[in-house]
């Protein structure tokens, strides 16, 4: 089984070009798997030794363990990439993961935040400093595109259009988009620019990172976490607000204010409308008030 998950990863890294994220999750996930059936076998199995009810009872074990449903659905999802790859190489008879079913997943109710609390946020960052400057840019940017946070740290001075008001985002999967950007954002934007120090010949052109932190290196994702709870506490907002949350309220606002659900998705960036369809549920008041307008005989 080592050899098959060997040559998977390679395949995954040189034929599907998958980000290092990507088949970071497929060797957890599987390792994992290879553990519990090395145990339950006495040995390391071959593949082809693997069957459905071995899957099964490891699965069992997930849950036993606590699992959530989503994350127990995320492995499933791996063994039959897997097996399936296993399977057309030679390593196995067949899939034994494609029999099993995936769980129903509990679907959590994003956490966002209205209007009020969003300005209040984007308020909070001192305008005579330049860590308050990035700060405020960094919160407009991430608001206004409704951006993943790993989407917005790799954002490059090449990226931002300010004639158009566009960004050009990378994200998941390598996949690229145009996500419009607003005017105070794009006002932040240039202030923060105006006070930025990058390091020492170290960016240059239009490979640039747009934030920094104070050493002019590019931000990371846990920096950004941090400095949004900071910000939290001095406003007193939700600390359970975490970047994104931001996304969640992009969404939810534009829902609320007539965006079709479509148009939402493609700003998104989502593959699927069924992802981008967990915000409509957040969006009761602005569905009554168009309802209202709309429908004949509401009133």
């Amino acid at each position: 089984m080592h050899e098959a998950l060997a040559r998977f990863l390679r395949y995954l890294l040189v034929e599907r070009n998958c980000s290092p994220l990507t088949i970071k999750s497929y060797r957890e996930d599987l390792t994992a798997l290879a553990e519990y059936l090395t145990e339950s076998f006495g040995r390391t199995p071959d593949a082809l030794e693997i069957t459905a009810l071995d899957l099964r009872g490891y699965l069992a074990a997930l849950y036993e363990a606590g699992y959530a449903k989503s994350s127990v659905a995320r492995r499933l999802a791996s063994l039959r990439s897997f097996f399936r790859f296993a399977q057309r190489e030679g390593f196995a008879d067949s899939n034994p993961a494609k029999p099993l079913r995936n769980p129903r997943p509990d679907r959590p109710l994003p956490h966002f935040l209205t209007t009020e609390e969003i300005g209040k946020l984007l308020e909070s960052p001192p305008g005579d400093q330049p860590a308050g400057l990035r700060d405020r840019a960094l919160l407009e940017t991430l608001y206004s595109a409704g951006l993943r946070v790993s989407e917005l740290v790799g954002i490059n001075d090449g990226d931002i259009d300010a004639e158009d008001g566009l960004v050009r985002v990378r994200g998941k999967g390598r996949r690229e988009r145009l996500a419009p950007l607003g005017s105070f954002a794009l006002q932040a934007i240039a202030r923060w620019k105006e006070v930025r120090q990058l390091a020492a010949q170290e960016w240059r052109g239009a490979e640039t990172p747009l934030f920094v932190n104070r050493f002019g290196r590019r931000l990371t994702t846990r920096s950004v976490g941090r400095m949004l709870e900071k910000y939290l506490k001095i406003t007193g907002l939700d600390l359970r607000t975490s970047p994104h949350s931001l996304r969640h309220s992009f969404a939810t606002h534009l829902l609320d204010r007539g965006a079709d659900i479509r148009s939402v998705q493609e700003l998104l960036g989502h593959k699927s409308l069924v992802t981008t369809q967990i915000y409509t549920h957040v969006s009761t008041t602005g569905l009554r008030e168009a309802y209202e307008r709309a429908h004949p005989r509401a009133l």
